[in-house]
């Protein structure tokens, strides 16, 4: 007869972090409201800008400029805005207190938010596109995997910089700052208009102008990504993750 031989002790970091991820994407799953806001802003824009001439830009292929910016918005909505205001709320409410008495340690909490925003940005890019396929965008596809690349970075920034300000803010603060700072990206981050010619300094100040202008390069002209935004995304992703994870907050 065997004996019942019970083996206390953590699960694998592997298994904890999936399971996290998991229940980051049922928990966003479940907010079907905040869904549906952020697809359907960067969706209004890429219709309305796309197909008439709501706003003078500097090409006549409405399209091929339009829908590239709106993909970076929705990265940007997504992984900064949506995720700094679940965040901030979730703190208040003791939902990350809680975690932080689990063998879920903080990096791991940090990893799993983030990798949930991309698989979540995935989805979503992927819907975005598919209209844009379908109303007549005709996109550069040998030139995809650089535009992955500055999608990646620019999502975690975003993430990085959502989770600080949602560790050291109040949740209504954070909701303020996340909604003024996705307002002002909106506005200059060359969406709907032209970005400011800024230079270099401007990819670095403004990524949505940045990430926009990279897929651009890549998705409307088949070129490659300016060295100059590899180097903004790359640093937005460094220096912002490593600020949130040295300084977030469970409660």
């Amino acid at each position: 007869m065997s004996t019942f031989a019970p083996a206390p002790g953590r699960a694998p970091m592997r298994t904890i972090l999936a399971r996290q991820i998991r229940m980051e994407l049922l928990l966003t799953a479940r907010r079907g409201e905040a869904v549906v806001l952020a697809m359907g802003v960067p969706l209004l824009v890429l219709l309305g800008a796309g197909l008439f001439d709501v706003t003078n830009l500097p090409t006549d292929d409405r399209l091929g400029w339009v829908v590239p910016g709106v993909l970076a918005l929705t990265v940007m909505s997504t992984a900064f805005t949506g995720q700094a205001i679940t965040t901030g709320y979730e703190r208040s409410y003791g939902v990350l207190k809680r975690l932080g008495a689990s063998p879920l340690t903080r990096p791991g909490l940090l990893l799993a938010k983030t990798a949930a925003v991309l698989v979540q940005i995935a989805v979503q890019v992927a819907v975005l596109a598919l209209v844009g396929l379908a109303v007549g965008w005709r996109p550069e596809a040998g030139a995809l995997l650089p535009a992955v690349g500055v999608t990646v970075l620019a999502a975690a920034g975003y993430s990085g910089l959502a989770l600080l300000l949602a560790s050291v803010l109040k949740p209504e603060t954070t909701t303020g700052a996340a909604t003024l700072i996705y307002v002002v990206m909106l506005s200059v981050g060359g969406i709907m208009f032209g970005a400011p010619d800024l230079g270099v300094a401007g990819w670095f100040l403004l990524p949505l102008a940045a990430h926009a202008e990279a897929l651009r390069e890549t998705l409307m002209h088949g070129g490659s990504v300016p060295l100059g935004i590899w180097l903004a995304l790359g640093t937005w992703a460094v220096v912002w993750l490593t600020a949130a994870a040295r300084n977030f907050k469970w409660e």
